[in-house]
C-alpha cells in the first residue's frame, strides 16, 4: 500500500538525514539540551512508562513492545521503555494529566481528545466519516495543516511523538442487531470520554455513553450499555464478543493514532534522546500497521467462528446522517474559519 511505502521512504529519509519532520520537527530546537544533558545525568537511564488499554497480543501492544526494543537497542540501554497494556495505568485522561504535571509517560490518544486539550481544530480529525480510504488520512498527517495543529497542541502542553500507528476502522458490536440507521436510535453505545465522539454517535441517533474501555465487558454482562464501537481487532482481542453477539460494519471513523507525551518531558531529553523516541516510534508504526491488516483478517474470522453474526450496512444513509456533525454550532463555533473545507483539501479529496 501507498502509506507504507510512503512512511518507509520517510523514515529513511529522516534517519540518514539526521533531523526530524511533520510533528517532530521541534527536536532541532532543543539541540541545547544535548550540551546541558552532558556529564554524569547523561549516563543516567531515561525509564519510560508506556500506558494504554489495549490487551497483550493485540497489534498496538506488539507495536509498543517494538518500540521498547528499539529504543533500547538504539539508546545502548540508556534509554528504557516499560510497557503497561490493559489500562494497568490507570484511564487515558488520567495518564495526560499525569504527563501534563511532567511525569515520564506516554499514552495513545487522537484528535478528539486534543480538542479538549485546548486544540478545538483537532477534533475534526476523528469526525464520523470524514475520510473515505487511508490514503486521505496519511496524505493529511504529512500536510502542513496538520503539522500547524501538533505545533497548537505543544503550546497546550502535549508532545506529539509519532502519527503513523493504524488503530483501525471503527465499528459496532451490541447485543441487538443494527442493520440501518434506524435501528441504532436510542441505543446506549460506550464511547471514549470526549466531546468529539460523544457528538460524533449522537448524530448517528444512538445514545453515547463515555467510559473507560476497561469497564466495556461488565457493562455490556450488566446491560448498562446495549454496544460500543471499537477496531475488529480490539474487539476480539477482548472477548467482548463473548457478552454481545452483533457486529456491525459502520467503519464510522478510520482512526489512526497518535502518541504522546509532556512537552516539558520531552524537553527535558537532550536532542539525541528525543531523536531515538521519536523514530523508534515511526519504525515501531510501521511494524503495528503490518500486524494490525493481518490480525483484522484473521479476527473477523474467529468472531464468525465464535457465533458472531457479522452485519454489512448501507453505509451512505450513515455518511448523509455524519454530515450533520460538521455543521454543528458546538464545535464551529470555536474551529477555525473554514476548517472543514480546508481539511477535506488536505488530505485531497
Amino acid at each position: 500500500m501507498r502509506y507504507k511505502r510512503i512512511l518507509s521512504m520517510g523514515l529513511a529519509a529522516a534517519m540518514a538525514a539526521g533531523m526530524l519532520t511533520g510533528c517532530s520537527s521541534s527536536a532541532q530546537e532543543n539541540t541545547g539540551n544535548a550540551a546541558s544533558g552532558a556529564g554524569d545525568s547523561a549516563a543516567e537511564q531515561v525509564v519510560i512508562q508506556l500506558g494504554y488499554e489495549n490487551n497483550p497480543g493485540e497489534a498496538i501492544d506488539l507495536g509498543c513492545n517494538e518500540w521498547a526494543r528499539l529504543v533500547e537497542e538504539k539508546s545502548g540501554g540508556t534509554m528504557k521503555i516499560e510497557v503497561f497494556p490493559s489500562s494497568q495505568l490507570g484511564a487515558k485522561v488520567d495518564l495526560i494529566d499525569q504527563m501534563l504535571a511532567g511525569a515520564p509517560v506516554i499514552t495513545l490518544a487522537d484528535g478528539a481528545f486534543y480538542a479538549d486539550r485546548g486544540v478545538p481544530d483537532f477534533g475534526i480529525l476523528f469526525g464520523p466519516y470524514l475520510f473515505s480510504d487511508w490514503e486521505e488520512c496519511w496524505t493529511l498527517t504529512e500536510s502542513d495543516l496538520y503539522a500547524d495543529l501538533c505545533s497548537d497542541l505543544e503550546e497546550q502542553g502535549l508532545k506529539i511523538l509519532t502519527s503513523n500507528w493504524i488503530y483501525g476502522d471503527r465499528h459496532i458490536l451490541s447485543k441487538k442487531p443494527i442493520r440501518s440507521l434506524a435501528d441504532l436510535k436510542g441505543m446506549k453505545i460506550r464511547v471514549p470520554s470526549n466531546d468529539i465522539q460523544v457528538e460524533g454517535m449522537q448524530v448517528l441517533g444512538a445514545n453515547p455513553t463515555p467510559m473507560a474501555l476497561g469497564d466495556v465487558y461488565t457493562a455490556l454482562q450488566q446491560g448498562t450499555i446495549d454496544g460500543f464501537e471499537q477496531p475488529i481487532t480490539v474487539i476480539y482481542a477482548g472477548k467482548y464478543y463473548e457478552a454481545a453477539k452483533y457486529l456491525t460494519l459502520t467503519e464510522h471513523v478510520k482512526n489512526n493514532t497518535t502518541w504522546i507525551c509532556g512537552t516539558d518531558f520531552f524537553n527535558s531529553l537532550t536532542a539525541e534522546q528525543q531523536q531515538i523516541l521519536i523514530e523508534c516510534g515511526e519504525e515501531a508504526g510501521i511494524y503495528n500497521n503490518e500486524q494490525y491488516f493481518q490480525q483484522e483478517e484473521e479476527a473477523l474470522n474467529a468472531l464468525k467462528e465464535a457465533g458472531v453474526e457479522v452485519i454489512e450496512i448501507d453505509k451512505d444513509e450513515f455518511r448523509e446522517a455524519a454530515q450533520s456533525f460538521y455543521q454543528l454550532d458546538k464545535f464551529t463555533s470555536v474551529w477555525s474559519d473554514g476548517l472543514y473545507d480546508r481539511v477535506k483539501e488536505a488530505m485531497g479529496a
